[in-house]
Order: structure tokens, then C-alpha cells, then sequence
């Protein structure tokens, strides 16, 4: 397996349509098997009222398929604070992952402007 216990991910699930949720996750992955990721951290909801992704507050444990096309997976800094990453947007409109420290990505590559 390419990814190891203890490095930390930024997970997006592909919308297959439209209207489906714009789900992404953080954590760090607690186990890894051949099919499966266990990673504890933080799940984000895009919220279309507001045009902002919303992070839910408590930590949770999920469960991704390694072999799920429909998920893109970014390995993040080991030193990135996963309970400090937030979305904002910058100055050109882009959609910017970060821990405010440093880290930062840009998602906006994934259709999340808007």
C-alpha cells in the first residue's frame, strides 16, 4: 500500500451529479488495508446558502475504499494542524485549504468554485 499509518490526508468525494453533497475529510489515517483506510479527523459540508464548506466539529472515524474511483486523495504535512484547517477564499477567487500556519492548498482545481 502506498499510504502509511500515521500520514495525514485531505480526502474528496466526486459528486456524480449536480446536486449531491460537496462532502471532503481530513485526518490522519489510523489503519490501512489493502482495500480500506481508517482515518479519524474532520468531515467538511459544503453549505450552497452560505457558498462556504462548513467543518463539523467533532472529530469522527471513517472508513474510505482504496479502490473507490470517486474519492481524490491529497497527502498533507505531517505537521499540519488538522483541528485549525479551515476554507477560505483568496484575493482571485480561488477556494484555499489551511491550517493558517503552514499549510494551504488549493481546491479550487476540483470545481469548488462557486
Amino acid at each position: 500500500m502506498i499510504l502509511k499509518p500515521g500520514e495525514k490526508v485531505h480526502i474528496i468525494t466526486r459528486r456524480l451529479f449536480e446536486n449531491d453533497l460537496r462532502r471532503h475529510f481530513a485526518g490522519e489515517i489510523e489503519r490501512v488495508s489493502d482495500s480500506a483506510l481508517r482515518v479519524r479527523g474532520y468531515s467538511f459540508v459544503y453549505d450552497g446558502a452560505t457558498n462556504e464548506f462548513l467543518r463539523r466539529e467533532e472529530e469522527r472515524l471513517r472508513v474510505f475504499p482504496t479502490e473507490d474511483a470517486g474519492l481524490i486523495i491529497n497527502v498533507i504535512p505531517d505537521d499540519t494542524d488538522l483541528a485549525k484547517l479551515a476554507y477560505l477564499v483568496n484575493d482571485e477567487g480561488e477556494r484555499i485549504l489551511t491550517d493558517g500556519k503552514s499549510f494551504s492548498i488549493n481546491v479550487s482545481e476540483f470545481g469548488a468554485r462557486r
